[in-house]
């Protein structure tokens, strides 16, 4: 079915816009607040309809024509045909929408969002899939010979698990990052090499990710399904051909999931890892630098990731004297950016690898007041250990994008810190929590951050004061 001049009136959840249907809501993806566009249904639910748009009928003001020929498909950067001032607008909008809506907050003090300083070719790290389920368009098919060939490297079509975009170039990272995806492709189309079928769980050559830094660092991760006779050949030409790479791995997955951590990551050539610096966030104060190794987790974008611990340091306000608590602590990047300013830091982190990759961290910055746990945080967050490590004057917080354990939430309200400070990405989840923490603690301030430019994520520091 075929609504005709339906009006885009507002920016939704994941990437889709909003419109209206005779008093239901309208999701409608790759399209912007202020098109008038004639929408084809393609899911009805009881509370709401899923459409596309087949036909625009008025442009909005709002719209700018999209640098990325793979717009539409790909998904990645559903905002990208959106001035981006007004992504700016929806993603403060978006955090202004959960904090009263979910958050219950009335009035809540939200500073302006902080903009990306750039907007293309900001991300360090691309995780491309081989894929022989290639999406086909009509230009990708011969009357005469039929399909050309179904593989591809590149990103999943969304909600096509098998699907994948054949990325010729993506505006995400820096070069070589394009040239290496590409060299790869060829490569192993010019040697036969099987992609992997996600749906017989059969080929060779799996995923291809590619990290990078500011220092220089350049780290090619190869993902295969077996250790076949071409593994090393591939692996000896990407890097005579980049010499740039300082650091290439390979990973053997037989499993019929794409998840790596649990698996062993093996050195081909170069540096056991990549390097990050972080400048101070106070005049005369210390530069941190991170090693990064295949498995770390590091923010996606180095500008802003700089931004977002500068931000969460200054409002905490450190007096030099305090105990801190840095829960989900990853590689250690918040504890040993503030530890130069507090007493002591204590970092808990689910993940074994990323707590190693922490206490490494400290020791290579001469960092002597921090310790790190492993665990999840609802669980080793016990009254024993807070007897043991001492009760935290300020709880640093940056869960996952499910927000908190329940369990996290209620011992932090009995160990009852001074403050809070909740980094989150989903303001959704991070509204929600705030709503079950409001009876002990009130949100003085918040600070939006723009992380993802062209998508519809946004990053939102809180900080949150005992109440008296």
């Amino acid at each position: 079915m075929v609504y005709e001049k339906v009006e885009i009136v507002d920016a939704g959840a994941e990437g889709m816009a909003v419109g209206r249907i005779n008093e239901k809501i309208v999701f409608v993806p790759f399209v912007v607040p202020g098109d008038v566009v004639d929408v084809q249904i393609t899911r009805k639910k009881k509370k709401f309809l899923e459409g596309k748009a087949v036909h625009f009928h008025q442009y909005s003001t709002k719209r700018v024509e999209p640098h990325c020929t793979h717009f539409g498909l790909c998904g990645g950067c559903r905002w990208q045909s959106m001035k981006y001032e007004e992504q700016l607008y929806f993603k403060q909008k978006q955090v202004y929408d959960s904090l009263t809506r979910i958050g219950k907050l009335d009035n809540p003090a939200i500073l302006p969002i902080l903009p990306s300083p750039k907007t293309r070719y900001y991300r360090n790290k691309l995780d491309f899939t081989f894929s022989n389920h290639r999406w086909l368009q009509d230009e990708d098919r011969n009357p005469e010979d039929g399909i050309l060939n179904t593989n591809a490297l590149g990103f999943h079509i969304p909600q096509f698990f098998d699907k994948v975009v054949d990325i010729h170039e993506c505006f995400h990272m820096k070069d070589p990052s394009n040239a290496i995806r590409t060299a790869a492709r060829k490569y192993a189309m010019d040697h036969g090499l099987t992609f992997y079928d996600v749906r017989t769980w059969q080929g060779f050559l799996r995923n291809l990710i590619i990290r990078n830094t500011e220092t220089g660092g350049l780290m090619v991760i190869l993902v295969v399904r077996n250790k076949e006779e071409h593994l090393f050949p591939m692996m000896e030409k990407l890097t005579s051909q980049f010499p740039e790479i300082s650091s290439f791995y390979y990973v053997i997955n037989p499993k019929q999931n794409d998840t790596i951590y649990d698996l062993e990551f093996s050195l081909f050539r170069g540096d056991p890892f990549i390097t990050e610096k972080m400048p101070p966030f106070v005049p005369g104060g210390k530069e941190i630098e991170f090693r990064i190794g295949p498995a770390s987790f590091f923010q996606t974008n180095s500008f802003q990731a700089i931004n977002l611990y500068r931000i969460a340091a200054e409002l905490a306000m450190f007096k030099g004297d305090e105990l801190v608590y840095d829960l989900y602590t990853g590689i250690g990047t918040i504890a040993n950016y503030i530890a130069p300013y507090v007493k002591k830091v204590v970092g808990i982190e689910s993940v074994p690898a990323a707590i190693d990759d922490a206490f490494i961290n400290s020791k290579i910055n001469n960092i002597d007041n921090t310790i790190f746990f492993s665990g999840e945080a609802e669980k080793v967050l016990t009254k024993e250990f807070i007897d043991i490590n001492g009760k935290p004057d300020v709880i640093i917080t940056d869960p996952p994008r499910n927000g908190m354990h329940e369990k996290v939430i209620r011992t932090i309200i009995e160990i009852n810190p001074e403050k809070v400070i909740y980094v989150s990405c989903n303001p959704a989840t991070q509204a929600r929590d705030i709503a079950l923490m409001n009876d002990q603690y009130r949100m003085e301030t918040c600070q939006p951050v723009d992380m993802f430019p062209h998508t519809q994520h946004v990053e939102n520091i809180a900080l949150l004061r005992r109440r008296d």
